[in-house]
């Protein structure tokens, strides 16, 4: 049976658009007049009628549709127990994760890939040393590991000019490691991602190192042994 579109309809359908495009103008002008600073990625309607879900980087807002009110914090499906803010702030982590590229990113490949994680690391914490050290066990499991640099003392701190010697260095994989055993690297400085690497975590709200970011855009934080990253990884593919 053909679904009949009637004049009415499309006419239902334009009011609709109108007042999506004039909510849409409204946040826009409200963000711009009170926080020109910031930059709007995407703005669509939000589960909760009267709301919209505003995209700013790794960040998800809801805003009233007049661009009065924000709201700052995780909407919940109470029916369903779904966290949906966090299942959108994964999109937005893999987005943001893809926008810096692994061409920035210290990458220990394993011969077989059944995995991939990104990981923010500062080369003097204790447990990214320790899980470093089980870099050989992470590689049998088949685990691809993407390091992020994450200094927790700041820029300019002794951990952040070893994470700019590593990335400088002529092979980052063997400095990396060396760096972690605490074994002196060569102090050198060129172009390097440690910054931009530093504001990604921020804007994942890295708390403490190292975070572990999956395929899916889920956050472990913390050490995890590489067995137990696997069933976390394979339990993830299952829900999915």
């Amino acid at each position: 049976m053909k679904k009949i579109i009637s004049c009415a309809t499309l006419s239902v359908l334009g009011l609709t658009l109108s007042v999506a495009n004039a909510d849409e103008a409204a946040i826009r002008q409200a963000f711009t007049k009170s926080m020109p600073e910031v930059k709007i990625e995407a703005i669509k309607p939000a589960e909760v009628s009267g709301l919209y879900e505003v995209s700013v980087g790794s960040t998800v807002l809801y805003v009233s549709e007049n661009g009065k009110y924000l709201l700052q914090g995780r909407l919940i499906d109470i029916e369903t127990r779904t966290d949906l803010t966090e299942q959108k702030l994964a999109a937005t982590r893999l987005s943001a994760l893809e926008k810096v590229g692994q061409n920035k990113m210290i990458i220990f490949k394993p011969k077989i890939k059944k995995y991939t994680v990104s990981i923010f690391t500062d080369i003097d914490c204790g447990y990214c040393r320790k899980l470093h050290s089980e870099i050989d066990q992470y590689m049998a499991e088949g685990i691809t590991i993407q390091y992020l640099f994450f200094p927790r003392a700041g820029k300019g701190s002794e951990s952040y000019n070893k994470a700019v010697s590593v990335w400088c260095a002529d092979d980052r994989n063997a400095a990396l490691t060396a760096a972690k055993k605490d074994q002196k690297v060569a102090i050198k400085t060129c172009d390097n991602p440690v910054d931009e690497h530093m504001q990604l975590g921020e804007d994942f709200g890295v708390k403490g190192t190292p975070m572990i970011v999956t395929e899916k855009g889920n956050i472990y934080p913390g050490y995890l042994p590489a067995k137990e990253l696997v069933e976390a990884l394979e339990s993830e593919k299952k829900a999915n």
